[in-house]
């Protein structure tokens, strides 16, 4: 017997929601509908959500501040909607706990296929992206359990959870090109477009924090046409090292 597994669509557009609702009920799940954060937890009080279906830009409390504040509360599925193209709405979502997000206008088959896939993980569990253990590169040290930069004078940077992922998967794979695609599907678990700056924006942040030049960088190599890779000998110039 197949799990109806509960959606909540937290929209402040009747339009929208009623149509996403529509789809979603077709297709044999349960759907509730919100239009702003209170509907949405009174919702999810008497009937817990596996699914969280939240827009970005809706009225007194926003969406990037309810994902943050159900995050910290439980492990729901969470995908962000938005009209917004800005890139750092997409970053800080991915940092605050959203699983997905998808701009409008949303293709209602393609969004179908994102909660069936985040579904499935929410269902077996989330697993640690990377083992455990501590990294040394460059006079770094990365702790993967504790979560923690430290730099050789002892002083810790902070990161935030998408560049920690990101900084965990690259040196995790010393010396291999990870291409932009499969580094977004290891941060966010979403697919990657031409277009989405994402993974970009984050590799600029962690050569910052990493005193990494991004004019000829040593730590983490772009590789033209590629995407980027960690260069795990300190000794050894990377070679093709340049900035994006």
């Amino acid at each position: 017997m197949r799990v109806q597994h509960h959606i909540v669509i937290v929209e402040d557009d009747p339009v929208t929601r009623a149509k996403l609702a529509g789809y979603f009920l077709a297709e044999g799940y349960k759907v509730s509908e919100a239009g702003d954060g209170e509907q949405m937890r009174a919702i999810m009080g008497r009937h817990p959500a596996d699914l969280l279906m939240i827009d970005i830009n809706l009225p007194g409390e926003d969406g990037l501040k309810l994902t943050r504040e159900q995050r910290e509360r439980s492990d729901v599925g969470i995908i962000l909607v938005t009209g917004r193209t800005d890139t750092v709405d997409r970053i800080v979502g991915l940092e605050i706990g959203a699983d997905d997000y998808v701009t409008k206008p949303v293709e209602h088959r393609e969004l179908l296929a994102r909660v069936k896939g985040l579904l499935r993980r929410v269902g077996k569990g989330r697993q640690p992206i990377v083992a455990s253990g501590a990294r040394q590169f460059y006079g770094w040290t990365l702790e993967v359990a504790r979560r923690t930069l430290q730099a050789a004078d002892g002083t810790f940077v902070e990161l935030t959870g998408a560049e920690f992922k990101l900084l965990s998967v690259l040196t995790a794979n010393p010396g291999q090109v990870l291409s932009r695609e499969r580094l977004l599907h290891e941060i966010s678990r979403r697919e990657w477009d031409a277009s989405d700056r994402t993974v970009d924006v984050l590799v600029r942040r962690l050569r910052q924090k990493l005193n990494d030049n991004p004019r000829t960088p040593r730590i983490i190599v772009t590789a033209h046409g590629e995407g980027y890779f960690f260069a795990p000998d300190a000794n050894q110039p990377a070679r093709g090292a340049s900035g994006f």
